[in-house]
């Protein structure tokens, strides 16, 4: 296998209301930020991450390309899901061994429409869909199969949205409430291989480990008081294999940062978060690929040694990526 590092990553100053810009308005930010960075003009891969029933457009990952500028023509992919499993890809991509250097974003602009009714879509048509199960509906059925004290859920909440306050990219919310804000944003990450790596950045944040398992869709098949998923990723992507100084988790909600500490068997030395995570600005589509991001940046800045970043997907954490970084 390759060595595989994060070498630039960026994201937008996002916001919880529609700005009047295009996605491509929304996306260029980052990438001229990560471009700056590198001192890259092209990638040897691109690859993205969206959902078009945000933009209510077919497509419209295809109109978002012109932030790039993709002429002469470029390789790109795409993937209808959080901008982390577009890292995936890239990753694989570089294993090749024909290119080495990747970009990869995540956008979307929750803010067009209702994201209840939209995340609702992906339930299945027959027998869950109809049901109208929207994502706080399942995220209450979780937290009363977890159980956690009230009190320990709101210092969750508290401390995230302390320290979103801290981050200028992150939204300014009042402490109270636990639900994860509406958001439009973007991010974009650069990847490099082999040599590359260290050619272009001082400190490159290597991907030591990488995994991704997914559970079944049916909320009465699994145990949804823990994560068997995320477990099972953290285990392939070797979490336990050596300290964790920063984790940064994509919990949309106080419950599912319990289950996700318990999963990946994170000791309390840890620290979760710090940049705030979602429940200080949750631009959805690119969330999780900032969770990988943000803790990459700890070692991009020379702050820690080996951290976590964590991505979700689907109803209840049905679907969970994992990513050990190493200086």
């Amino acid at each position: 296998m390759r060595d595989v590092a994060v070498v630039a990553f960026a994201q937008t100053h996002h916001t919880d209301h529609d700005t009047g810009v295009s996605e491509p308005e929304l996306i260029l930010p980052a990438i001229d930020e990560v471009r700056e960075k590198t001192g890259l003009r092209s990638f040897g891969f691109t690859c993205s991450g969206s959902c078009d029933y945000l933009a209510g457009a077919p497509f419209s990952f295809v109109s978002a390309l012109d932030a790039l500028g993709a002429w002469p023509p470029i390789s790109e992919s795409h993937v209808e899901m959080d901008g982390a499993w577009a890292l995936y890809e890239a990753w694989v991509r570089l294993q090749h061994g024909d290119v080495d250097t990747a970009l990869v974003y995540g956008f979307g602009k929750s803010s067009l429409g209702n994201l209840r009714t939209i995340m609702t879509l992906q339930l299945d048509p027959y027998y869950l869909e109809p049901l109208g199960l929207d994502q706080l509906s399942m995220a209450g059925l979780q937290a009363s199969a977890l159980g956690a004290p009230q009190e320990e859920l709101d210092e969750i909440v508290r401390r995230s949205r302390a320290d979103g306050r801290a981050n200028p990219y992150a939204l300014d919310l009042p402490l109270e409430g636990g639900e994860p804000p509406i958001t439009d944003g973007a991010a974009a990450v650069v990847l490099a291989a082999g040599d590359r790596a260290g050619e272009l950045c001082a400190n490159p944040a290597y991907i030591r480990g990488i995994a991704h398992r997914i559970e079944p869709h049916y909320l009465g098949m699994r145990d949804l008081s823990r994560s068997v998923s995320a477990a099972d990723a953290a285990r392939a992507a070797g979490v336990g294999k050596g300290r964790v100084e920063v984790a940064e988790l994509h919990a949309q909600f106080a419950h599912e940062e319990i289950i996700l500490r318990q999963a990946l068997e994170l000791p309390a030395e840890t620290v979760i978060n710090p940049s705030g995570g979602p429940l200080a600005a949750n631009p959805v589509m690119a969330t999780g690929l900032i969770r990988i991001g943000e803790a990459a940046s700890h070692i991009l800045d020379g702050r820690a040694a080996r951290t976590v970043g964590h991505a979700a997907g689907g109803p209840c954490l049905q679907h969970n990526l994992v990513t050990v970084l190493e200086a």
